[in-house]
């Protein structure tokens, strides 16, 4: 356990030093196109940031929603990270979905449009 501890440090201070800081860009969609009042899934993918100092938290009304399921973190050419988290979600008219997005000490909110 230590050699994987060791060898995540080591990764995360040359990822660092290779690369520059990056603001990451957001986008929210549902999976399918977003009617109220049907089984959908509520995504958040977040890309183009470095350092991969990051978390992702899905809301409805300002509530982390639960069950909510995260990809590994993957680099991209150039130092570049994404990520990408989903949750399954019924959406309704008086609810609001939205992505909170951290990177290093910035926190960013990101709202979900319903295609109605």
């Amino acid at each position: 356990m230590n050699c994987f501890l060791s060898a995540s440090v080591l990764f995360f201070l040359v990822s660092c030093a290779l690369g520059r800081q990056s603001s990451p860009k957001v986008q929210v969609y549902s999976h399918n196109p977003g009617k109220l009042g049907e089984p959908n899934t509520l995504i958040c993918h977040v890309s183009g940031f470095h350092p991969p100092d990051i978390s992702i938290t899905l809301l409805k009304n300002g509530v982390e929603m639960k069950g909510g399921k995260q990809t590994d973190l993957a680099f991209e050419s150039g130092w570049q990270f994404h990520l990408t988290k989903h949750v399954p979600f019924h959406p309704q008219k008086s609810e609001d979905y939205t992505c909170l997005v951290r990177h290093m000490t910035n926190e960013k909110i990101y709202t979900w449009e319903a295609d109605v």
